[in-house]
């Protein structure tokens, strides 16, 4: 008879231990469209394909099947642009510098249930910037772009730039430059990218201006608009997030947002008393109590997005109750906004995206003009 070594059976004990952990965490709901709270939705869900009109606001319900879209297959007679790389090493910069780690999730303050107690440590990080420039851009002149979070962090694929391809060609957005910008790591509190994504400041809006767009110039010889209004952010999850915390802090920064499954709930470490909902504070009183800015805003969310997916049970981790929220205090107070609510799709909604990101792209940058 073979016997099991003491570290078999510790690695043994750990993956069943894992495994028990995972079975015993309740799976999202599967929330209906028309549920109680939900915002109105018009219905697009008659067959697969089908996304709102481009110049249309309001609440949409696609799915549950979906179709890819047109747009992100290699153009076969329009010009293609040309993908670039660089690394940035965070010793070499100011801001976001040295990054953040933890080792355990963290445990809820006692005092403060909104919060965790998180032990960190200091860490150096490389961040790996992608840049996609489009055939069409005319060297020297000023460029619109978009950030977009959670950037590639080996080789890029063609999703972003064929998509772009397409569009730019087909005069449904201007010649953009796409800027997809890798995280610093790990997720959520304690981690560098809750830091840099979660965080309700002005903070990774500065860094992007100072520490990112000057390398995106001086790598790929292009020149980056100053306009606001030519400048978009694009993120999924706490990226999504981060998009509308940079558009919201930096109105003279960045105006155009486009998020999936967008995190606009209590994430943010450590606990700031501005802010003690974290990102729930967008819908609970920020947006509702504050003047109108002039954002553009799309977003998209799953029938069976996250909800409470950690040890927090504060009421403020609901992906679908935040975005419905947000939609209807968009709505409120006279955003131009689209939302879709994808039947089918779990948390990212990629089985949707595959769908809609060129249209929401459009959306996005829809009303753009170069000479504003």
């Amino acid at each position: 008879m073979k016997y099991l070594c003491p570290p078999i059976l510790f690695a043994l004990g750990v993956l069943l231990s894992s495994h028990d952990l995972l079975a015993k965490r309740p799976k999202p709901p599967i929330r209906a469209f028309d549920a109680p709270g939900a915002p109105t939705f018009l219905r697009l869900d008659v067959k697969p394909g089908i996304n709102p009109p481009v110049d249309a606001v309001g609440n949409y319900l696609i799915g549950p099947d979906y179709l890819p879209a047109p747009e992100r297959r290699v153009p076969k007679d329009s010009p293609r642009g040309k993908v670039l790389q660089f690394i940035i090493d965070s010793r070499t910069t100011k801001l976001l510098n040295p990054g953040i780690a933890r080792k355990v999730f963290g445990k809820i303050d006692p005092g403060n249930p909104r919060t965790l107690i998180v032990e960190t440590h200091e860490i150096d990080y490389t961040r790996q910037v992608t840049v996609y420039v489009p055939a069409q851009y005319k060297v020297g002149t000023d460029a619109p772009f978009m950030v977009c979070h959670d950037g590639p962090k080996g080789k890029p694929n063609r999703v972003i730039p064929n998509i772009l391809d397409n569009l730019i060609a087909q005069k449904r957005v201007p010649p953009l430059i796409a800027i997809m910008v890798a995280n610093g790591g790990g997720d959520a509190q304690g981690h560098q990218r809750g830091r840099e994504y979660d965080t309700m400041s002005g903070l990774y809006a500065e860094y992007i201006e100072t520490e990112v767009l000057p390398l995106v110039e001086k790598n790929c010889g292009v020149k980056l608009t100053s306009n606001p209004d030519g400048r978009a952010v694009m993120g999924s999850s706490s990226g999504g997030a981060a998009g509308l915390i940079m558009a919201w802090y930096r109105t003279d920064l960045y105006r155009r947002v486009l998020t999936t499954s967008g995190t606009f709930v209590n994430q943010q470490w450590p606990f700031d008393p501005e802010t003690p909902g974290g990102a729930w504070d967008f819908h609970d009183r920020l947006i509702p109590r504050s003047e109108k800015k002039p954002i553009r805003l799309f977003l998209a969310v799953g029938d069976h997005d996250l909800l409470n997916p950690n040890v927090m049970r504060d009421g403020m981790h609901d992906w679908v109750e935040a975005n419905h929220r947000m939609a209807k205090v968009l709505k409120a107070k006279g955003y131009s906004y689209q939302y879709l609510f994808c039947q089918n799709s779990g948390h990212g909604v990629g089985n949707a995206k595959i769908q809609f990101l060129p249209h929401a792209i459009e959306w996005v940058w829809h009303g753009f003009r170069a000479n504003k």
